[in-house]
């Protein structure tokens, strides 16, 4: 009778065989048997995407299928496979030392049964089992090693953490810590939790989500620096945006309105703060109890300036436009003319003239530009002197001029017209009268300044 062998190539001699080589034999067979205890050998699977089946040779030494501890090693540049016989029930240690981001499965050489696979960054080793359990599909599974980890002190994965449709459980005031040991992340606990933080990642074109959310159905999301510290919005690579989502409001308050307190808006050195609404939209400063109030401070804040909406008991609603000319001194603000009425009543300032309030300027005795609004006492006593008329006029400005001495018949008085006509004249005006007194007022490019009492 012949002999027979096992799957991973031990000789199973039959009674009377291998006469004078039995002990040949036996020795060889225990070298296999060692082999396959606790014996090492590498398996190269460089290449590109194929398949490298493992196998042995009977009664023979060395087969890499007949080794407890297999590693794979090589260049690979596609997806590997390694196959046993269908036959083979063992266990196996398999270390992917590959080189290269592509999968390596291990499986029997033909079926539907269960194989492993190292994923294309798991560089890692794996306990196996294959239990030849069916013929035709039997299964590898791979064994797992998971266990308690409180004597490991410094745990490590060789790959993902799956949690597996289950949780990750911290105690209170622990979390995460860097590369370094320093925390990064900190998780505190609070007894019977129903509401929490949700994170959720985006598609191109999408943002990021970091939302309230829980058993209640309104949550607010609290952001609490650290003492005086700050909430600090953006990288300073680019302006920082705060906006709503949607076509809702955006609404700072102090605890939702039921606390008194101080909302501050403060801009670094000689920056600005602009408010810009859009369209049609108008900056609002709202009233609650008392009507709506813009307060205007002084440098140091201990004093300020109040402009005041009427009362809700006076029904007033109008809209005043300021004046589109350039200010000019000693005027004031009326109203020139207005549209529409009610609620939709627009009233347009102007700058305009107080009856009577020229302003008088000491007396003068020597050439002077005159200012819109004003008024001289010229002195000629001491020689003729030129008074010369604003540079720029709008209508209705007026000087005012009087012979302060009585002796612009003796030294006469030169208005120059600084670019401008007098009279309707490009020329200057002499005036050569014993105490005069007069006024002119400026009209057009056309007329100029006109004498407006003589």
């Amino acid at each position: 009778m012949a002999s027979t062998y096992t799957p991973l190539g031990i000789e199973l001699q039959a009674t009377g065989e291998n006469a004078g080589t039995w002990g040949t034999k036996t020795n060889t067979n225990l070298q296999i048997i060692e082999q396959i205890a606790g014996g090492y050998t590498a398996q190269s699977i460089a290449g590109g995407a194929q398949t490298t089946a493992l196998s042995v040779s009977d009664g023979s030494t060395g087969a890499v299928l007949a080794h407890r501890v297999i590693e794979f090693t090589g260049t690979i540049t596609g997806n590997q496979i390694v196959t046993i016989p269908l036959d083979v029930q063992t266990f196996y240690i398999l270390k992917n030392s590959t080189s290269g981001s592509y999968t390596v499965q291990f499986k029997y050489a033909s079926g539907s049964g269960n194989s492993v696979t190292f994923s294309a960054t798991q560089k890692s080793t794996k306990i196996v089992y294959a239990d030849a359990s069916d013929g035709t599909n039997p299964n590898i599974y791979e064994v797992s090693t998971a266990s308690d980890v409180v004597d490991d002190t410094s745990p490590q994965l060789g790959g993902n953490l799956d949690t597996n449709s289950f949780m990750i459980d911290f105690d209170d005031d622990h979390g995460i810590r860097d590369e370094n040991g320093n925390e990064q992340l900190i998780f505190q606990t609070t007894s019977s939790a129903v509401n929490h933080i949700e994170m959720t990642n985006a598609a191109t074109g999408n943002d990021p989500k970091v939302a309230a959310a829980g058993g209640d159905s309104n949550v607010d999301l609290a952001l609490a620096p650290k003492g005086s510290g700050e909430i600090v919005v953006g990288t300073g690579s680019a302006a920082p945006t705060i906006t709503s989502s949607g076509a809702y409001d955006l609404v700072l308050d102090t605890n939702s309105g039921t606390n008194s307190g101080t909302i501050t808006i403060t801009d670094g050195a000689d920056g600005n703060i602009i408010a810009t609404p859009n369209g049609t939209g108008v900056v609002e400063v709202g009233g609650n109890t008392n009507p709506g109030t813009l307060q205007l401070n002084c440098e140091n804040n201990s004093h300020g300036i109040k402009l005041q909406s009427p009362p809700h008991s006076s029904s007033q609603s109008y809209t005043l436009k300021f004046p589109t000319g350039n200010v000019t001194a000693d005027r004031f603000l009326k109203v020139d003319s207005v549209t529409g009425s009610g609620t939709s009543g627009v009233g347009q300032l102007s700058f305009a003239e107080v009856s009577g309030g020229t302003s008088w300027q000491s007396v003068t005795t020597t050439n002077a530009t005159m200012a819109a609004g004003s008024g001289y006492f010229v002195n000629t006593t001491s020689g003729a002197i030129t008074m010369t008329l604003p540079g720029s006029a709008s209508q209705g400005d007026e000087v005012s001029i009087i012979d302060y001495a009585g002796t612009f018949d003796t030294n006469n008085l030169t208005v120059g017209r600084n670019s401008h006509k007098i009279q309707g004249s490009a020329a200057d005006l002499t005036v050569s009268t014993e105490r005069a007194g007069f006024t002119l007022v400026y009209v057009d490019s056309t007329q100029g300044w006109l004498l407006k009492d003589k």
